[in-house]
């Protein structure tokens, strides 16, 4: 079920939630899914610098952005399922996919779950093998302290903006930081609790699917950021491997890529989606008009 369809957003019902939707141009359809903590926001410059080709579909995660609670028992093969009924609901049956950490763990479950129906992938700065436990246990730490105040205190709000840009990005754009600390620090209780604290156990609690996605066969590409904190670019030439695709380093970039360094890693996008739809166009179905 939709609502406000004919805007630039819409709400759509799925799972007994409702998930919050940025939906801008019209053509082949591309799903972006963003990472842990962000929004459909994340994506704002490739949804501008796409759109004039593409109908380009941004959701926002469960408890992040606009979209309510994550589903009761919800697992990452679910979150795909989640995103393949978003499609069905607004009448697309292919689509590529491209996913920014949690997005691009999703994005391989959705690939391998409907490779008839997903055109092609990109998997930007993410890791299909389970968290090492080092990381882990900081990251379980950081959850329980959360858990356990009720909200995202300022100590934990810099620990975790720390993980999310390069150390170049403090002088390059302090701004982004100070918007993402202050939007960690907003987040009520009832939030955190029934999606954020049990979304992040489940991300970091992940099993371990890279030997999986060998199966891909659709036009795939692996991006990693030479400054990322999170994620290194050994686990993503790894994962290029195990896909037998395409593997481009972004030097400059930390983890979201997609605001810091936009003008490199935008143009591999073009390049992977020209492969995926080609020189036909599929008849379209019916678009959301806003």
């Amino acid at each position: 079920m939709f609502c406000n369809s004919k805007r630039a957003k819409f709400t759509a019902s799925i799972a007994g939630s409702h998930m919050h939707v940025r939906e801008a141009g019209a053509g082949d359809a591309v799903l972006l899914g963003h990472s842990y903590l962000w929004d459909g926001e994340m994506w704002r410059p490739q949804m501008e610098m796409l759109a004039g080709r593409y109908r380009v579909i941004a959701p926002d995660l469960w408890g992040h952005g606009g979209s309510g609670p994550l589903p009761a028992g919800t697992t990452m093969r679910d979150l795909a399922e989640h995103h393949l009924l978003l499609m069905d609901q607004m009448k697309i049956r292919r689509f590529a996919v491209i996913g920014l950490s949690v997005g691009a763990m999703w994005a391989a479950e959705l690939a391998l779950m409907a490779p008839g129906r997903v055109t092609g992938v990109v998997l930007i700065n993410s890791a299909l093998t389970p968290e090492p436990e080092q990381t882990r246990a900081r990251y379980d730490a950081l959850l329980r302290a959360v858990e356990a105040a009720g909200c995202v205190t300022l100590p934990v709000a810099e620990a975790v903006a720390q993980l999310f840009f390069s150390p170049a990005q403090e002088e390059r754009s302090p701004r982004l930081m100070a918007d993402f600390g202050a939007r960690l620090l907003g987040w009520d209780r009832e939030r955190l609790a029934d999606s954020i604290v049990p979304l992040g156990r489940l991300i970091f609690g992940r099993e371990d699917r890279l030997a999986a996605v060998g199966a891909l066969r659709m036009p795939r590409l692996v991006i990693a950021s030479g400054e990322d904190r999170s994620r290194t670019i050994a686990e993503g030439k790894a994962m290029a491997t195990a896909m037998d695709a395409e593997f481009v380093a972004l030097p400059r970039a930390g983890h979201i890529a997609s605001l810091e360094e936009p003008d490199p890693l935008s143009p591999n996008m073009t390049r992977l989606l020209e492969r995926a739809f080609g020189p036909s166009v599929e008849p379209p179905f019916p678009m959301w008009s806003y």
